[in-house]
């Protein structure tokens, strides 16, 4: 019987967790719940059905705003492999984050950054998301060979930094597309139509 671990492996860090619940009450009503303080969920509703797709959509955008580290102890392992017990793992492989969700209850959402031997043997899990590659080490300035166009003098762009990912916003449901595109650009005050010359009559009618 495997036991409670004590601490955490050499040079990692705790693997997080996210938990989205629905809830019913003898009213007929439910809830939906985070454990993330910072999220607003909605009123206690009769609408059991439309909490349901909010609570599965809100689980869905911590995923996809969580930012895998590759460092992260197993949330599995810290749990004694309760989620696969009876299947006897050592971790190893990358960190993964994981989503834990049984359709026939459909009643609890569950995140967590576990190893990828522990992720295969979890029931009703998915892998959610990937640890982000690892970036080679940048070539030092001095040891860099200058590209043609710097040879030439014209001068080169500097390569494009991936922006972080947005956290969760605060009483978040689900993406709602903006519609209708962009905004035509409006003329400024005197400026001709294209393909009218400027001062020619309204019309089409002459003097």
């Amino acid at each position: 019987m495997s036991t409670t671990p004590t601490e955490l492996p050499t040079g990692r860090t705790p693997g997080r967790t996210w938990t989205v619940r629905l809830t019913g009450h003898a009213d007929r009503t439910a809830t939906v719940s985070c454990s993330t303080g910072a999220c607003t969920m909605p009123s206690r509703s009769r609408d059991v059905a439309g909490l349901r797709r909010f609570a599965a959509l809100h689980a869905a955008s911590h995923a996809k705003a969580a930012r895998v580290r590759e460092r992260a102890s197993c949330q599995c392992w810290a749990q004694s492999c309760a989620a696969h017990e009876g299947m006897r793992v050592h971790c190893s492989g990358s960190t993964v984050l994981v989503l834990r969700h049984d359709p026939a209850v459909a009643r609890v959402w569950h995140l967590a950054e576990v190893c990828a031997a522990c992720a295969k043997l979890m029931t009703h899990t998915r892998v959610v998301g990937l640890p982000a590659p690892t970036a080679p080490p940048a070539t030092a300035a001095s040891e860099r060979r200058p590209e043609r166009s710097e040879r030439a003098g014209q001068r080169v762009p500097a390569p494009a930094v991936a922006a972080a990912p947005a956290a969760v916003a605060v009483g978040f449901s689900s993406p709602t597309p903006t519609g209708g595109g962009e905004e035509a650009p409006r003329r400024a005050p005197g400026q001709a139509r294209r393909g009218q010359r400027r001062g020619a009559p309204r019309g089409g009618q002459r003097g």
